[in-house]
C-alpha cells in the first residue's frame, strides 16, 4: 500500500497519479495548469454522510455548508441538491448563493464585522437569519429591521473559552478571540438581555465555533455542555428557552499520512447522544442542533496540479522545485505553515529520493508551497506535481498577486469532467481598471 495516497479518491496506474479514478497528467494536458480538480462524487457523499447523521438525532438537526471553504456557483448548487443549508460571511458569498438559486431562507449570515450595507443587502435578499457577533451589530440589525418594518431572526455567537488545541490562526473559541460574546466576561449574558428587549429581533438561540482541523467530538461535547448550562441559566433568569443551538464546524481532513482517519458519522452520533443526555439532565426541550462543516466536505475532494518549470540544486544547502502556481493559488503555507502531501503525478512509480522545497513563481522569498518534500531525483521541467487536499481555502483565498490569473476549477464526476469555474484570462485582470 502506498502511504502517500492519503485519501480514498487517490490511486495510481503505472507512473500516473489517479484522482477520482481519472488520470491526473492527462487532465493537466486537457485543461492546462495550474489546475484545481474537485471530486464531485466525494463532495456529494460527504454531504449525505453529514445530513443522515444529524437527521438521526432525537430532533432532526441541520447541516450548513460553510461556504467560505469554497464558494462558487456550482458548489452552492450541489449543496442545495443535497439538502444542506449554507452559512455565508460576506455579501459576495451571499450573492453567489442567491445567483445559484440557493433557497435564501436556508442561508445564515456570519461575520464579525457586517456593515450596514451588508445587513440591508442580506435582508433584501431574504436571508434566513443572522449570527450576531457583537453589540454594534446587534444594534445595527435592530435599527435596519425597524426601518424595514420587519422582525429579524438571529442567533447570538458565544465564546465558551475552549481551546481546541489546533493552530492559533484557526482557533476561535478562546476567551482572547475577535469572535463572539464572551461567556466568562459577562458579555453573553448582556447580549441575551439586549436581544430579548429588542422589538425587531427574534432570538432563535445560540451559536459557537471553537476552531478548525479537529478530529474527534471532544470540542463539540465540551461546547455543548457549557452552552446547555448557560441556556438553563438564561431560562431561569429570563424565561427564555432556546429553540436552536449551532455548534459550528471544525472537523479536520488528512493533509499528511500521519493524520488521523476521521469518522464523521461516528463523531456526530456521539454528539447526538450527548445532547440527549444534556436535555434530560437540564430538563430542557431539545433544540434544533446545527453543524457547519466546510473543510471536511470539500478538503480532500480537491487536488491542485502544477507543471514544474525549474529544478535548482544548491549543493549542501537546498534543492528547489519551482512550479507554475504558488501563493496566488495556495497561500496556506505562507499564511500559517499548513502541511501538505506533494506527489510526482507523472513519476509515481519512481523512488522519491530528492529532498526539496516546492516553491511558486511569485517574486517573494516566502512563496513556498511546501518544504521538505521528497520527489524523484529525475524531476525536471515539464513534470506534473500534485498537491493533495486542496479543496478548502485555496480557490477562496486565491489572489492575482503579480497579476497572475487564477486557475480554473474542474469538477470530476462519474468518470467525466467539466469546468465549473473557467480559467481567468489576462483580459479578466483588467476588468476593473479605468
Amino acid at each position: 500500500m502506498d502511504e502517500r495516497l492519503i485519501a480514498e479518491n487517490l490511486g495510481r496506474s503505472g507512473s500516473h497519479l489517479l484522482f477520482a479514478g481519472q488520470d491526473v497528467p492527462a487532465l493537466a494536458v486537457q485543461y492546462g495548469t495550474p489546475l484545481y480538480l474537485m471530486d464531485e462524487d466525494c463532495i456529494r457523499a460527504r454531504c449525505r454522510t453529514y445530513r443522515s447523521a444529524v437527521e438521526a438525532f432525537a430532533r432532526p438537526g441541520r447541516i450548513l455548508y460553510a461556504s467560505k471553504a469554497a464558494a462558487f456557483l456550482q458548489m452552492f448548487r450541489i449543496a442545495a441538491e443535497e439538502g444542506l443549508s449554507a452559512d455565508v460571511v460576506s455579501a459576495g458569498e451571499l450573492y453567489t448563493a442567491y445567483k445559484a438559486g440557493f433557497p435564501m431562507e436556508n442561508v445564515w449570515f456570519h461575520s464579525s464585522n457586517k456593515t450596514d450595507e451588508d445587513i440591508a443587502f442580506a435582508m433584501e435578499h431574504g436571508v434566513g437569519l443572522f449570527i450576531v457577533d457583537n453589540f454594534e451589530e446587534l444594534e445595527a440589525i435592530e435599527r435596519i429591521a425597524s426601518e424595514r418594518g420587519t422582525r429579524q431572526r438571529i442567533l447570538l455567537r458565544l465564546t465558551p473559552g475552549i481551546d481546541p488545541h489546533t493552530f492559533d490562526a484557526v482557533a476561535t473559541g478562546k476567551v482572547d478571540s475577535k469572535f463572539g460574546f464572551g461567556m466568562e466576561t459577562g458579555a453573553a449574558d448582556q447580549a441575551v438581555r439586549r436581544a430579548l428587549a429588542a422589538p425587531h429581533l427574534l432570538l432563535g438561540g445560540f451559536h459557537c465555533h471553537v476552531g478548525s482541523q479537529v478530529f474527534d467530538s471532544d470540542v463539540f461535547l465540551r461546547s455543548a455542555s457549557i452552552l446547555f448550562a448557560f441556556m438553563a441559566k438564561v431560562r431561569s433568569q429570563y424565561g427564555y428557552t432556546a429553540d436552536q443551538l449551532d455548534l459550528g464546524g471544525g472537523y479536520g481532513v488528512r493533509y499528511l499520512a500521519g493524520d488521523p482517519i476521521p469518522d464523521y458519522a461516528a463523531s456526530i452520533r456521539e454528539i447526538g447522544a450527548h445532547i440527549d443526555a444534556l436535555c434530560q439532565g437540564f430538563d430542557y426541550p431539545a433544540p434544533e442542533i446545527s453543524l457547519e462543516p466546510g473543510r471536511s466536505i470539500v478538503g480532500d475532494a480537491g487536488l491542485t496540479v502544477y507543471t514544474v518549470g525549474m529544478v535548482k540544486r544548491i549543493p549542501n544547502v537546498r534543492n528547489y522545485v519551482s512550479v507554475d502556481g504558488g501563493m496566488t493559488d495556495n497561500i496556506r503555507y505562507a499564511l500559517y505553515g499548513a502541511p501538505y502531501t506533494v506527489l510526482p503525478a507523472n513519476r509515481m512509480d519512481e523512488a522519491s529520493e530528492m529532498l526539496c522545497t516546492v516553491v511558486g513563481r511569485c517574486c517573494e522569498s516566502g512563496d513556498v508551497i511546501q518544504p521538505d518534500v521528497m520527489l524523484p531525483d529525475s524531476t525536471c521541467r515539464g513534470d506534473r506535481i500534485a498537491v493533495c487536499t486542496t479543496g478548502a481555502y485555496h480557490y477562496s483565498m486565491a489572489s492575482n498577486y503579480n497579476r497572475l490569473p487564477r486557475p480554473p476549477i474542474v469538477m470530476l464526476r462519474g468518470g467525466t469532467s467539466y469546468v465549473a469555474v473557467r480559467r481567468e484570462s489576462l483580459d479578466d485582470l483588467l476588468q476593473c481598471d479605468q
